[in-house]
């Protein structure tokens, strides 16, 4: 009888019973609206997919605000909740009451999370591993999610250029206070530039990281004082090994406290006997760099070849 009522069902209405009716741009089930996705989120949020450890957008986002599903805008996770267990994925040890459904996975070992929602698949979630007291890991792709940072007067965005910048990146990520990091070009004179325009020395950009901080736990003062310590700020035709224009010392200042800030820091080293190369600039448009840029050191489990941490300042 079974086998007759689903004949039925999908000769019809072409769909046999039971089965949801899913667009083919999957973004429309039982006539609820979704957002449209690109065909790599499609294979993770719809084909369960699994983005690569260490590419993640918000691996290493420190920011507070709410992670969203990226298909339905469902609220999934807290940023309170995320913590770094140094697995490769954004970690949660806690969800939104109600926002994240637990199943079996098909491999018949792992427990899958899924948007209560839309179903949209999110990761898996892990028990008894003992990184925070709620022992519960959801180890969740950051292409399934879209965050919504809570606005705050506290965040203010600065700009360093010292050699690679992925050195400069590596240290200020890491640095008290900093909330978000990016690589990207500076100061020159080409809109939207690439790598290998910028690696041929004629766009006038220099290789700089974006430091996004929260003024309530650091000041510009200490993000200034970091610069100037993990960098050979006198050297004039690059950065260690790193020669050409590309890799030029500057700070990039957004008003004038800025500038007055590191004109006095300038003053101290000068003091001190060094001949300071850094050029001080005011900040014109930031342009990301390519993703695969972006936290590169964090990703590749190595350390800066031509940057290194030096007390200088008491």
């Amino acid at each position: 009888m079974k086998l007759y009522i689903w004949l039925f069902c999908l000769l019809v209405t072409g769909t046999a019973c039971g089965q949801k009716k899913v667009d083919s741009n999957q973004n429309k089930v039982n006539n609820m609206e979704y957002n449209d996705l690109t065909p790599e989120e499609e294979r993770v949020i719809i084909g369960k997919g699994t983005e690569r450890p260490f590419t993640g957008e918000y691996l290493n986002n420190k920011e507070e605000g709410t992670y969203i599903c990226k298909r339905c805008g469902a609220p999934l996770y807290r940023s309170d909740d995320k913590f770094d267990s140094h697995c490769g994925w954004p970690s949660f040890d806690d969800e939104i009451p109600g926002a994240v459904k637990r199943i079996p996975d098909p491999d018949g070992v792992r427990t899958e999370i899924i948007c209560t929602n839309c179903g949209a698949h999110l990761g898996h979630v892990f028990l008894g591993e003992g990184f925070t007291d709620k022992d519960t890991r959801h180890c969740v792709n950051s292409i399934s999610m879209v965050f919504v940072p809570v606005a705050s007067k506290n965040l203010k965005r600065a700009y360093f250029a010292s050699g690679c910048f992925w050195g400069t990146e590596y240290y200020f990520m890491k640095a008290n206070g900093v909330v978000k990091t990016a690589v990207g070009y500076m100061g020159g004179h080409v809109d939207n530039p690439t790598y290998e325009q910028v690696s041929g020395k004629k766009t006038g950009h220099l290789e700089t990281t974006e430091v996004e901080y929260d003024t309530n736990k650091t000041t510009y003062e200490n993000l200034v004082k970091l610069f100037f310590e993990t960098h050979d700020f006198t050297q004039t035709n690059g950065q260690g090994p790193d020669i050409g224009p590309q890799y030029l010392s500057c700070i990039f200042y957004s008003d004038e406290e800025e500038k007055e800030i590191t004109e006095r820091y300038i003053v101290i080293l000068e003091s001190k006997g060094y001949k300071v190369a850094t050029m001080l600039k005011p900040a014109t448009k930031f342009w990301v760099a390519e993703d695969y840029h972006q936290q590169y050191y964090e990703h590749n489990g190595k350390s800066p070849y031509c940057h290194v941490y030096r007390k200088i300042f008491e």
